[in-house]
């Protein structure tokens, strides 16, 4: 099982937060399996760093102040302005019981509607909810786009390969990833289809008047 390392220090109530990240630090919070609150502060460029290895899919041993605390990164806050990390929230887990987490999806190999079609790759969906054990957590989902042959062939989070002990909640039909034509070729068409109607158009109105005039002289 891979995990990622992270020194943390318990946060002092009477720090303000402005003051810590003008020090580099970063406050936050660890919460879940049962524990109380707690609330830490971690050098940035480890946070960072560990931010970037583990994402939302790969456990942290969290050591606050050596006190090891298996967590999955929750939730964080960025400045607008120099969107750096401002706060984190870790999610503390218990290794014996199952949890949820989003594991993001790579996309490998090539759909030959584009390689050969020059087809448009269109994703979906760029993670899916799985259930499982902690130790099981992907860090990510490899998916092959092979099958992708034709305009219009779609993979589906039932094209997931299973994984031992590893639940996708996904509903099977949640589409994931399809080829559509180019737009310059499906403008093509809808312009061709445009100009069809409008001359089906023209022709009902001419159709239309010759009847009319028709009746007229009829009438006469």
């Amino acid at each position: 099982m891979e995990m990622i390392s992270l020194k943390a220090k318990a946060r002092l109530a009477d720090t303000p937060a402005k003051v810590l990240r003008r020090e580099s630090i970063v406050p936050g919070v660890v919460y879940g399996n049962e524990a109380e609150n707690t609330s830490i502060q971690c050098d940035y460029s480890e946070i960072y760093k560990a931010y970037v290895q583990a994402g939302g899919s790969t456990i942290v041993d969290l050591d606050i102040d050596g006190k090891k605390v298996p967590s999955l990164f929750h939730d964080l806050s960025f400045d607008p302005v120099s969107d750096r990390i401002i706060h984190v929230d870790f999610y503390a887990v218990n290794m014996k019981k199952e949890i949820e987490a989003q594991i993001p999806l790579e996309f490998i190999d090539e759909s030959e509607a584009v390689k050969t079609l020059n087809g448009v790759l269109i994703t979906t969906n760029d993670h899916v909810t799985v259930h499982c054990l902690p130790a099981n957590l992907p860090h990510a989902l490899h998916i092959s786009l092979s099958s992708l042959k034709e305009f219009g062939d779609a993979l589906h989070a039932s094209d997931i390969l299973p994984m031992d002990g590893v639940q996708i909640m996904d509903e099977p039909d949640t589409m994931i990833a399809t080829v559509q034509e180019p737009r310059a070729a499906v403008e093509e068409v809808q312009e061709e289809a445009a100009a069809t109607e409008d001359e089906e158009g023209e022709k009902k109105e001419g159709e239309e008047g010759d009847k009319k005039e028709g009746e007229e002289a009829k009438s006469e």
